[in-house]
């Protein structure tokens, strides 16, 4: 990964790829092997809400609603902040999406890179869930990617996805973390 390179790795929702928040090619290639647009929200895999901070402007609502959920099956949209790349924010929006993972394996892995990831759900085209069977998951991108972490099997239900930009907590996708908290 420090030489740039995209991995499919088990989140505490469901597989997902990632790559170093710094890397150039990282994103594109999790684009091409997904097949997205210039606006989908990518996430960065943050280690706590210290390091979250950093990367999006967290005010004291803000706080408190992320402390209630993290370290969780939650994706935050936020504003970003000048620290995270271009090429990772929402291209009109100037938003990022955030996440502190509660998967024993992504806690390791970010701590091991002393870095965040920018990750993306493990979502094909024309799929109705996201990969779960590792099987599958090796069949299905295992040449596109330059490493892949088995954790067995894993969920097929994404993260929810908040939305904090407005200050209102609006719940964009209901997935396995309780979207109740925020209702």
């Amino acid at each position: 990964m420090r030489d740039g390179g995209v991995i499919a790795y088990p989140t505490d929702s469901c597989y997902a790829l990632g790559c170093l928040l710094d890397s150039r090619e990282g994103p594109d290639r999790v684009r091409r092997i997904r097949a997205l647009g210039r606006t989908h929200h990518f996430s960065i895999m943050c280690t706590g809400l210290g390091e979250l901070s950093r990367y999006a402007r967290v005010d004291n609502d803000a706080f408190r609603w992320l402390k209630s959920a993290l370290p969780g099956p939650y994706t935050f949209i936020m504003r970003a902040t000048g620290a995270v790349p271009k090429r990772v924010q929402h291209e009109r929006r100037r938003t990022v999406g955030v996440r502190v993972p509660s998967n024993p394996i992504a806690r390791v892995l970010l701590a091991q890179l002393d870095l965040p990831m920018m990750s993306s759900t493990l979502h094909m085209p024309g799929d109705e869930t996201p990969l779960a069977d590792p099987d599958d998951i090796r069949a299905t991108v295992g040449k596109q990617v330059d490493l892949f972490v088995d954790g067995g099997p894993g969920s097929s239900e994404p993260s929810t996805i908040i939305d904090l930009t407005s200050g209102t907590p609006e719940i964009v996708r209901r997935g396995l973390g309780d979207p109740g908290l925020f209702e």
